[in-house]
């Protein structure tokens, strides 16, 4: 591992925002043991990025375009397990660290935080460490499982752009019946009134 030989570490940065990701390579630049090698603007993109650059650790943020961070965390874990994952995320939300963890992510940290500290994690996740933000930890507990199933979770997200229950039944290969038993269940777990304040909802609590 590269902290252990001495050699330099190996970062991917995934982030949506270009002056963003370019100005944590810049930061993370500046640590005399960290190269960022790679970066990329898209989920679906980190894995062969991962792969082709033999990156140490992988910085993801959460709401990216192609594949969420949360997502692509889970195919990196797959596809190169020996690669850490950091969460970095403005969305400091106790369901999207819950997710995150369920994912195979080591550290979840919000952008709020230093750049010391994003650096450390790096450090510390090679170490064979999990970092997460206390704060956010304790919320997290404070708030409790996601009480949404998974399947729950595809159709409320499947009605999120305003999709019929037949539109919705075809694209998950659902019966109407069936999309509609999900739909009622969210709206009630998320005590919503209808499926656009239950979208929302889940939203705000990082279950979507």
């Amino acid at each position: 591992m590269a902290e252990e030989t001495g050699a330099t570490v190996r970062v991917l940065l995934a982030e949506d925002q270009g002056m963003v990701r370019e100005a944590l390579a810049a930061l993370l630049g500046l640590e005399g043991d960290i190269e960022v090698v790679a970066q990329v603007g898209r989920g679906d993109e980190v894995v062969a990025a991962a792969v082709a650059a033999e990156v140490d650790v992988a910085v993801l943020d959460i709401e990216m375009p192609g594949m969420t961070g949360i997502e692509a965390a889970a195919e990196l874990r797959r596809v190169r397990p020996a690669t850490k994952v950091v969460i970095a995320t403005t969305f400091g939300r106790p369901g999207y660290l819950r997710r995150a963890m369920e994912s195979g992510a080591d550290a979840f940290l919000v952008k709020d935080a230093p750049a010391s500290e994003l650096a450390e994690a790096i450090r510390r996740v090679l170490r064979g460490e999990r970092v997460i933000d206390p704060t956010l930890a304790a919320a997290a507990l404070a708030e409790g499982a996601n009480p949404l199933t998974g399947r729950e979770r595809d159709v409320l997200a499947a009605a999120a752009d305003g999709s019929v229950n037949a539109d919705i039944a075809q694209r998950l290969h659902l019966s109407e019946g069936t999309v509609r038993n999900y739909l009622s269940m969210a709206i009630q777990k998320t005590g919503a009134r209808n499926r656009t304040e239950a979208v929302r909802v889940a939203r705000e609590k990082g279950w979507l």
